[in-house]
């Protein structure tokens, strides 16, 4: 699943009139990085969820058939559900699966999806989070064997803890996760929500791991200055 339905806000003034997932990096969408990206590891099913100019998605989509995936759409045009919402809403669509890749449509990386995917296979855990060694304003915190005990806002001081450690170290999210459906099981949210509360939630009885993928490229594309760094990084 990519997500692909927030306002963008950060990338304005280009999202005043378009959807970020059509933002060019090289002359091709982030839409467009992304679903090849996935289709390097074998993905080839993909789901889309839109809200913000969602049409011009759709047309795009149609334009480029699918840029030779097989796309399904998940309507969020009547309201946002931020990123939690947005995969409760589309977890019919994985039943039956072994496990998912769910990633934001706004990110640019090398990581060897595939090794991350071997990873969460060969684990007893509900998801395995793509995670890095880098400066940003939230954090995970884990426990010495990278699974999830924790979040932090570095900006305001908040810190929430899902479960006990001795010691836990900071690791920023890269937006690239590999889930479990039993990850959706046994919660209590509904409506609009954040996948940071579904983790935090699942992570206090049950193993959600980190993948460190340090030093890969990575770029968060949310601003209009970022556009030209991921050009240089990814040309």
């Amino acid at each position: 699943m990519i997500f692909a339905a927030g306002l963008g806000t950060r990338l304005k003034p280009f999202t005043n009139h378009s959807p970020k997932a059509l933002a060019e990096v090289n002359g091709k969408s982030l839409l467009e990085h992304n679903v090849r990206y996935l289709q390097r590891w074998g993905i080839y099913d993909v789901v889309i969820n839109v809200h913000h100019f969602a049409q011009q998605i759709r047309d795009a989509l149609a334009d480029f058939d699918g840029y030779g995936s097989e796309i399904t759409i998940s309507d969020e045009t009547d309201s946002l559900l931020e990123t939690g919402g947005g995969l409760l809403k589309a977890a019919k669509f994985f039943e039956g699966e072994t496990a998912f890749v769910v990633m934001n449509v706004d990110i640019l990386t090398n990581l060897d999806l595939g090794k991350m995917i071997d990873a969460h296979l060969s684990g007893n855990t509900l998801a395995t989070l793509a995670v890095m060694q880098r400066e940003s304003s939230r954090h995970f915190l884990f426990n010495s064997e990278l699974q999830l005990c924790g979040w932090t806002n570095n900006k305001t001081g908040e810190r929430r803890m899902a479960r006990i450690a001795d010691q836990v170290s900071p690791f920023a999210f890269s937006g690239v996760q590999v889930l479990s459906p039993d990850v959706l099981q046994h919660m209590p949210f509904t409506g609009k929500f954040s996948l940071v509360d579904l983790y935090l939630h699942q992570a206090a009885n049950n193993i959600l791991k980190g993948f460190d993928h340090s030093g890969n490229l990575f770029i968060d594309v949310g601003k209009p200055g970022s556009v030209e760094q991921a050009e240089y990084l990814f040309s």
